[in-house]
């Protein structure tokens, strides 16, 4: 022990002078790393002669009376130390006036032979590294200091900065910054026109506040600029005190509140140049500002009164079917992949979600077996029509970016400052029905007296256009046309009638009428118009609540004037509907009743989340979020009972309406949120014992808002009567949510409940779905307070999963699901969107 400790310190303080060969191979020493020997001139055990012949190691005397060679060493894993008189050595020459520059790091693996001698006959003063301060200390530019110094290998700032290998810089550095900046504005104009996403946004500079803007009230495009990621919830006043704060002179600025997108008008070229050197890149929230060209409009006059050349703008074909110019099965592995990824994603947010000192679920540790996956992906399936598929077209009527009043589809979204619209040319996912009753309202539009909505002033009367086709049963196919299987048609036409003469609205209305019966007449063939309905809606978006006041028109069957439709207005949403067919069911629908725009790919979708349910009659279905009652009706045959959950009023009465029609008894539906009512079903229907004594809620009116309170009611009669006892052995909910997911109240219903075991999620949105399912399948929290309170800002802030893992630290003590597998359902052919099943089980 006592030769060991004294090799170890020796080797210790003179580990750089000799470089030692043979070691690992007659040694095995307790740092197997250690590739130098110390020098002869400091061991007192050894004599190394003049020349370069290897001389033995004399061996050193120890007092201790156990031979050291059968003394096990502690921290290696060789158990016998050799005698070191067989240790031999290679000493490097006396004539190296630097022998520590060339010598292998501890704990660096030994070189070839080949290399050594190269390593030998090396300069003494290494080239440093090429990537040597190349790149930005991170460390030093937050604590504006580094413990390494001098020798850090990354620069201390913008002086110490060298350029890479490659020829380029730091892209965090300013003169990577700047370099990015010449790069793009060298880009053709093709990748510049892609990059700029503001169109059409020179129309909010009209509202100057009362601020002169120059002649007329008109701004000098070429002085003005957009700045594009700034906090929605920022207006005029906030941009200007910004922009005085970073020392920007400007003449005029504008911000509305819910944009991203804000305007800034310069007195002459040097304050714009100025300003963009200042503002481009600045850092505002969690974003950087990005400045932009303003758009104009080609009909607008230069100052040489020409026309402004017009820009290379996307079309409504590459906005709405982004994928049109793909195969169908190149698209199909683009979704499939997409799906793949968000599974993936469920896993990761599953694990960062999981209780600190409790196991990971099981599913997430087999995930490693099928490539990171929370659960097995069955494939895609795809649609059996991929052109004209959509049976609800919704067109916005508004200006073309060449300033033409148009009736069709928006190139962006209205926060971004998008607020052109195109005309559907060459849209393969609609009918050429809407499109020729789109064109018919925007030839009406262009004779009217009453103004085309307009969003950034938030007023005007004509909004949108919303086309819903209903179509014959049987089997479709891509080869056939989709025209001739459109049998119904309904048109709603939404206005903003805040403000009109109620006269001329009239007068208005029945022009509109004649004019669609017309054009339906004259088409070749004659179209199909069933129904011809005007929401009133008054609000800055299109979307417009559920319960808006609607109207139908009669519709001329002549040119004089002679109404289709004899019967009075009164009543009318019980008589504005159309029909379509799905697994030989015939559904009514309403105009604002939700059904799925694919109606052949959405029979598969549906069969698919009934043979995954494990029905039978012994089964208790819950159809959440049912809409006109599709999934429920379609299985109805398949389970003992379904209790469908909708808060659309007219869709319930739809989903009894097409009970009856299809001659369905074992259904009921309800008119409430599901938050509101979840709980208190599963409690009722699963623990009475006649199902058919309780009150049957589907006998409620429309207008009558179900909710906790009534059904505890209910419950508490029906249990002074009865006995209670369970009366379904299986229980399965199928939820086929909006976008925005579930709630979490009806979440935690799902979660909570012991006696649901299977649950079906089918969703249009996959990254909802993942955000749910990390609450339904992620072990509870002993302690549910552990999430702690947060703020409506903050919370406003996280995101999906976030707020997700954040929402599961306070779920209840209940087992948690299971994903079994996934599967893609193409509804969407030509866009990137795609319908996703999700089979969980506890």
């Amino acid at each position: 022990l006592h030769l060991i400790q004294f090799l170890k310190t020796v080797l210790h303080f003179q580990l750089k002078t000799l470089t030692f060969l043979d070691l690992s191979a007659s040694l095995p020493m307790a740092s197997s790393s250690i590739d130098e020997l110390p020098s002869a001139a400091g061991n007192p055990t050894s004599q190394l002669p003049s020349d370069n012949t290897p001389a033995p190691v004399e061996p050193i005397q120890s007092s201790d009376s156990n031979p050291t060679d059968d003394v096990p060493m502690a921290s290696s894993s060789v158990d016998e130390l050799p005698s070191t008189a067989d240790i031999t050595v290679d000493p490097i020459p006396s004539s190296d006036p630097n022998p520590t520059d060339d010598v292998e790091s501890v704990g660096e693996k030994r070189k070839r032979a080949d290399e050594k001698t190269n390593l030998e006959s090396s300069d003494p003063n290494p080239t440093p590294s090429p990537w040597f301060k190349t790149s930005l200390c991170s460390y030093f530019r937050r604590e504006a200091s580094c413990s390494h110094g001098s020798a850090c290998r990354y620069a201390h700032g913008e002086k110490e900065l060298r350029q890479k290998p490659d020829n380029t810089w730091d892209p965090t550095s300013e003169r990577g910054k700047k370099a990015k900046m010449s790069e793009n504005a060298g880009k053709p104009a093709e990748e510049e026109e892609e990059n700029r996403e503001v169109l059409f946004t020179e129309e909010m500079m009209d509202e100057n506040d009362g601020e002169e803007c120059g002649d007329g009230g008109v701004h000098d495009l070429s002085l003005s600029k957009c700045l594009v990621h700034l906090p929605t919830k920022w207006q005029s006043d906030d941009l200007k005190k910004f922009v005085r704060e970073q020392g920007v002179e400007f003449k005029f600025a504008k911000k509305r509140r819910g944009m991203m997108v804000g305007f800034l008008t310069f007195e002459n070229a040097e304050q714009l140049q100025s300003g963009v050197e200042i503002l481009e890149g600045k850092a505002v929230g969690n974003k950087n500002l990005k400045i932009a060209d303003v758009l104009p409009r080609t009909s607008d006059k230069n100052s040489n009164g020409t026309k402004n050349p017009a820009a290379k703008i996307k079309s409504a074909r590459e906005a709405v079917t982004p994928l049109a110019d793909l195969s169908y099965a190149e698209q199909l592995e683009q979704k499939k992949a997409s799906i793949m990824q968000t599974l993936k994603k469920l896993t990761r947010n599953a694990r960062k979600a999981c209780p600190n000192g409790k196991s990971l679920p099981e599913w997430v540790l087999q995930s490693r077996e099928i490539g990171g996956l929370s659960c097995k992906l069955e494939g895609i399936i795809e649609s059996p029509i991929t052109h004209g598929y959509r049976n609800k077209c919704e067109f916005s009527a508004g200006y073309s970016v060449e300033g033409k009043l148009t009736v069709g589809f928006m190139l962006g979204n209205f926060s971004a400052g998008v607020t052109a619209v195109e005309e559907a040319v060459d849209c393969p996912n609609i009918s050429k029905i809407a499109c020729r009753y789109a064109s018919i309202f925007q030839s009406f539009l262009a004779k009217s007296k009453l103004p085309v909505w307009n969003r950034f002033k938030s007023c005007g009367f004509w909004r949108q256009l919303t086309v819903r086709e209903g179509r014959k049963p049987g089997v479709f196919s891509n080869g056939e046309d989709v025209d001739t299987r459109i049998a119904e048609v309904m048109l709603m036409v939404q206005v903003c009638t805040t403000g009109s003469d109620e006269a001329q609205v009239a007068a208005e209305f029945e022009e509109m009428a004649k004019a669609f019966a017309q054009g339906a007449r004259e088409s070749s063939p004659p179209l199909p118009l069933t129904v011809l309905v005007v929401q009133d809606h008054v609000g800055i978006s299109n979307v417009a609540p559920p319960d808006c006041p609607m109207r139908m028109l009669p519709i001329p069957t002549s040119d004089n004037g002679t109404s289709q439709d004899h019967q009075s207005t009164t009543n009318v949403l019980t008589e504005a509907r159309i029909h379509d067919h799905i697994n030989n069911l015939r559904f009514s629908i309403s105009p604002t009743a939700f059904f799925q725009v694919n109606t052949s790919a959405a029979e598969k979708l549906y069969s698919l989340a009934g043979d995954w349910a494990d029905l039978g009659p012994d089964t208790l279905l819950f159809d959440v979020c049912c809409g006109t009652g599709t999934i429920g009706l379609t299985l109805a045959h398949r389970v003992g009972m379904v209790i469908g959950i909708e808060m659309n009023a007219s869709a319930v009465s739809d989903a009894e309406r097409n009970a009856k029609i299809n001659g369905i008894s074992n259904c009921k539906f309800i008119c409430s949120k599901a938050e509101d009512v979840m709980s208190s079903l599963l409690k009722q229907y699963l623990d009475v014992s006649q199902m058919e004594e309780a009150k049957p809620l589907s006998q409620i009116s429309n207008s009558e808002h179900v909710d906790d309170q009534n059904i505890q009611e209910e419950e508490a009669h029906s249990d002074e009567q009865q006995d209670t006892k369970p009366q379904f052995k299986n229980v399965v909910a199928i939820v086929d949510p909006p976008r925005p997911g579930l709630h979490p109240d009806v979440i935690k219903a799902l979660r909570t409940h012991p006696r649901l075991k299977t649950l079906v999620y089918i969703s249009c949105n996959p990254e909802t779905l993942a955000a749910n399912a990390i609450e339904l399948c992620t072990p509870s929290f002993e302690n549910t307070d552990q999430g702690g309170k947060q703020s409506y800002q903050r919370q406003r802030r996280m995101g999906t999963t976030a707020l997700a893992r954040h929402r599961a630290k306070k779920m209840p003590a209940s087992d948690p699901f299971k994903p079994v597998k996934a599967m893609a359902v193409d509804l969407f052919p030509h866009t990137d969107h795609c319908e996703m099943v999700m089979l969980l089980k506890r």
